[in-house]
């Protein structure tokens, strides 16, 4: 709810004013984790995590990795939690755990690229879904250039990139649901040839059209 304390510390933030795309971003602090629960004291508790985890699975995923660079180089995770949102404006959105520490970067960036993978990046995505603070340098050895408006690392070899600025943040339980205003995107079609890179009950998997 909106009057929620920990509700307002995470109300939209725009970091830049709808107009020239080339506009410099304002840089924001990360928000703060707010004070909130997804269920109160009194109400139900919330089924079991590993159960919620097992039965969610079966929902088939493409996967992604969302990139920035800021004052100390690029950064950026896997993420499952992508989706289109919105045509007009053109809006994306990701989720991201509150404890990730590469969303901090981000949210001080201000910006980033959304790298969606191809069925032959399988260890690219494990590469980028190890921890920040158990490999700092996930960027080491992987091929990109700046996207063409934000500046943020885009992937060589994906089969399509989308290029973004922060333009919302909206609490979502242990997560945040970062919107992002589409700047600029393109494809890679021999790239997409190979079909795009799934994730399902724990696995990578390959997409395979019915006749």
């Amino acid at each position: 709810m909106m009057g929620h304390a920990g509700m307002a510390a995470t109300a939209v933030r725009y970091l830049r004013a709808v107009g020239s795309p080339t506009a410099a971003v304002r840089p924001v602090d990360p928000l703060p984790p707010p004070e909130l629960r997804c269920v109160r004291d009194d109400e139900r508790p919330p089924v079991d995590p590993a159960e919620f985890r097992r039965v969610l699975g079966h929902f088939a995923s493409g996967v992604t990795v969302i990139a920035t660079v800021d004052g100390t180089g690029p950064t950026g995770f896997a993420c499952q939690s992508f989706a289109s949102l919105s045509l007009d404006p053109p809006l994306v959105a990701f989720m991201v755990a509150r404890t990730s520490t590469t969303w901090p970067r981000i949210a001080r960036a201000g910006v980033f690229c959304v790298n969606v993978l191809g069925a032959h990046q399988g260890e690219l995505c494990r590469a980028f879904a190890v921890s920040g603070s158990r490999r700092p340098d996930k960027f080491a050895g992987v091929r990109y250039e700046p996207s063409p408006v934000t500046g943020s690392p885009r992937l060589a070899d994906v089969p399509a990139w989308i290029d973004c600025a922060v333009h919302a943040v909206h609490t979502g339980g242990d997560h945040l649901i970062v919107v992002g205003r589409v700047r600029a995107l393109g494809s890679d079609e021999s790239a997409a040839r190979s079909g795009p890179l799934l994730f399902h009950r724990g696995s990578f998997g390959e997409f395979t059209a019915l006749p």
